[in-house]
């Protein structure tokens, strides 16, 4: 059995896409079940889930008050019967032959792991320099980690887990449950300060413990951009956000407390392919230099932020040095 889990919040017509094209899946509808986690929505939410439901029998809606991207992951793994979960963001629509292709692969008792293909679903006229950014060749293929969408050869074989991102997430339940579950992420902005690096952790034990990660292009979604992730201001926060979650990570390893000293290596690490895809230009694209320039400064901005708010905070303090979150 596969679990589909949707964390959701305050994105009811998007959502209602993205269930409706796991209608159109080609597995039988009885080799996988749908759990929607209302994550305190204040939209018709409950109520998408509820028209769908004549035509989706095996969806099951919750709701969840709590807030916190980790909170509705964890809410659907408990009230999941699949021994294979899939997450999905609710802004996408999935192939027809998604489900199917992620049953193939996971009837080998190998594969603790799964992603495919988050092709962008541009939802407005595309910017001059996003269209050249998308353009350019990165990670085997095309990709811009600040939006989610990922375009790889098509095919199947072995992957970094790090290139399996958690709007198309496929993975054991077993292997969750044995990595002490997923970290917090996408938090209400109020609450930034308790955000941390959601899946990484997860990526990070299959990668820790070698065990088999697979990428299959059947196995691919659409992912809505839209309007407002088109902008310059969108990158720069979505920046300051990583920041937030590479300070989160290293203060929870205790080999790499030397956060000031080793500022700038993280700086370099998260903004080094941007940079190299400029360099290979022979022409200055002066509006993608200031957006790496952008970039760099809300990353700083959210590093340092939350490290402040560490050494300030004993909440946060309290927060980044437990040991799970479930």
């Amino acid at each position: 059995m596969i679990s589909v889990i949707i964390p959701t919040c305050n994105r009811a017509n998007l959502l209602s896409a993205a269930l409706q094209s796991i209608t159109e899946q080609t597995l039988p509808i009885d080799k996988f079940e749908v759990l929607v986690v209302d994550n305190g929505s204040t939209d018709h939410t409950a109520e998408v889930a509820e028209q769908i439901v004549s035509r989706l029998p095996n969806l099951r809606y919750f709701y969840e008050a709590e807030p916190g991207l980790h909170v509705g992951r964890h809410r659907g793994l408990k009230e999941s019967n699949g021994d294979v979960l899939v997450y999905i963001d609710d802004d996408i629509r999935a192939t027809p032959s998604w489900l199917e292709a992620i049953a193939e692969n996971f009837a080998d008792p190998r594969v603790s792991m799964l992603g495919g293909n988050i092709y962008p679903d541009f939802q407005g006229p595309v910017p001059g320099w996003l269209e050249r950014l998308w353009a350019r060749p990165a990670m085997g293929g095309q990709g811009i980690g600040y939006l989610s969408v990922l375009k790889l050869p098509d095919g199947r074989r072995e992957i970094s887990p790090f290139l399996v991102w958690g709007c198309n997430f496929s993975i054991r339940k077993q292997v969750v449950l044995d990595a002490g579950g997923f970290h917090p992420d996408s938090v209400p902005r109020e609450l930034i300060r308790f955000r941390g690096d959601g899946e990484t952790h997860v990526s990070s034990y299959v990668m820790d413990n070698k065990l088999r990660c697979i990428y299959d292009s059947r196995a691919s979604v659409y992912h809505a951009v839209t309007r407002e992730r088109m902008t310059f201001d969108y990158f720069r926060q979505r920046a300051f956000n990583q920041g937030v979650s590479d300070s989160f990570t290293r203060l929870r390893n205790p080999l790499t407390r030397r956060l000031l000293s080793d500022f700038r290596m993280v700086v370099r690490r998260v903004l080094g392919a941007a940079r190299r895809k400029l360099q290979r230009d022979k022409e200055e694209d002066v509006e993608l230099r200031k957006l790496v320039v952008l970039m760099r400064e809300g990353y700083q901005e959210g590093f340092e932020y939350h490290l402040k708010m560490y050494k300030e905070d004993p909440g946060v303090r309290a927060w980044v040095r437990q040991p799970d979150y479930f």
